[in-house]
């Protein structure tokens, strides 16, 4: 496992982040258990995860699988590990346990920190941004935290360009260090984030950790697991046939250069500079083992341009015209 810094920060952390959104409801918690435990031998040191992830409000299910998985102790796996979550969503029916005030975020932080049996969480991300909170409340209650050792970096996440720029600014004057990441959606076939947030991120030294990279299985072999009749969702099944002709080029490429499709997305990722950490969310122990090809291989420039012509960016120009 290969390890980088966490944008401008000394923080080290895994090439894969692993996300965890299935645990608790598409994954039982035994399974996460075995999965948590894989990617920790395996060198992964980044462990991403949200208040809300198992969809049932309040009750915070994935956090609390992930905080028994640390009671188990074992060989420090607490102190071995990047762990963190996100606040903002809905987290009860009265109208302060949400968002980012001053008083929700206290309050989620201390729920979040019961719920996964810690004293502290590593990286604590807004999961979206509150344009009706006013950054120098955010930032005083982050600050706070911060002073409290509760928390010890801060990062965004699906945040514009212009979020990033604002929020940091603001952070630079309180003598803060403000957010340190951005967690955007990105992969083959969502690429906007090109235009302004990456060049954003590097201005400001944010590490970037994009989510679905693989386009919630669009990337990963659609038309093949179709073929072999399995049930794909809804959403994929609409993504397809919208984008049938380029998933096609793209998954007879793969086959050409005798690779997975799902691990060729993952490459392309970890090609870029900009890439911190792309975030695997594995359903089985199976899918996160396959994960691991793309760490072995290097896509050529010749594959990277081919890849550039089934999958353009914004204005179909490559990455290298963008001034990363």
């Amino acid at each position: 496992m290969e390890y980088v810094h966490l944008g401008r920060t000394g923080l080290k952390v895994s090439r894969y982040c692993l996300g965890t959104m299935n645990f608790g409801t598409e994954t039982s918690e035994k399974d996460s258990f075995t999965i948590m435990d894989r990617a920790l031998e395996g060198g992964i040191n980044f462990f991403d995860t949200a208040n809300v992830y198992g969809w049932k409000i309040g009750e915070g299910i994935t956090e609390k699988i992930i905080g028994r998985w640390l009671a188990q102790g074992g060989g420090g796996r607490r102190e071995k590990i990047v762990l963190a979550t996100k606040v903002y969503g809905k987290m009860g029916e009265w109208p302060n346990e949400q968002h980012l005030s001053a008083y929700h975020i206290k309050r989620a932080c201390e729920e979040s920190l019961q719920r996964m049996q810690t004293d502290h969480i590593d990286l604590y991300q807004m999961h979206h941004v509150d344009r009706n909170t006013p950054w120098e409340e955010i930032w005083q209650a982050m600050e706070q935290l911060v002073r409290e050792g509760k928390v010890i970096y801060v990062g965004s996440s699906n945040f514009a360009a212009w979020n990033i720029a604002q929020a940091n600014c603001i952070a630079a004057q309180r003598n803060f260090m403000g957010l340190v990441s951005e967690q955007s959606l990105y992969n083959l076939k969502s690429r906007m984030i090109e235009l302004e947030v990456i060049p954003v991120c590097k201005a400001y030294g944010l590490g970037l950790i994009p989510w679905s990279p693989l386009a919630g299985g669009l990337l990963g072999g659609a038309l093949e697991k179709a073929k072999e009749g399995r049930r794909a969702s809804k959403h994929v099944q609409s993504a397809l046939e919208k984008h049938r002709s380029q998933v096609a080029t793209y998954e007879k490429f793969c086959a050409e250069i005798g690779e997975k499709p799902a691990d060729v997305a993952l490459a392309w990722l970890l090609h870029n500079p900009a890439v911190t950490s792309p975030i695997i969310g594995p359903r089985t122990i199976e899918q996160l083992m396959g994960s691991l090809r793309a760490l072995e291989f290097k896509l050529t420039n010749e594959q990277l341009k081919k890849l550039d012509e089934i999958w353009p960016g914004p204005g179909g120009q490559a990455p290298e015209a963008y001034a990363w």
